[in-house]
């Protein structure tokens, strides 16, 4: 396995999408071309607000589904107290 990333980003809308990748640059450059996730094609431009390195795909993939199963207060918090993107707005 090459290193896994779990990230969210914030949609043009104010929402929030959580993924995982192995290649954080090209998964945000997709959500912003609109070739990434259906959810985020009609809500670009994305800003990454928050990423987590995971150690395997099977890893990012649990912590995936638990940053989603989070309230939208929660992934906020989490925005805010934890490891957070320089990445600029596209």
């Amino acid at each position: 396995d090459s290193s896994w990333t779990v990230y969210i980003v914030e949609c043009r809308d104010g929402s929030l999408y959580t993924g995982i990748t192995n290649d954080i640059t090209r998964r945000l450059k997709q959500h912003n071309d609109g070739s990434g996730a259906r959810y985020t094609r009609s809500r670009r431009p994305v800003q990454l607000r928050y990423q987590e390195p995971c150690e395997s795909r099977s890893a990012a993939l649990i912590r995936e589904c638990g940053l989603r199963l989070m309230s939208r207060k929660e992934k906020e918090a989490l925005i805010v107290s934890g490891p957070r993107s320089r990445a600029k707005k596209n």
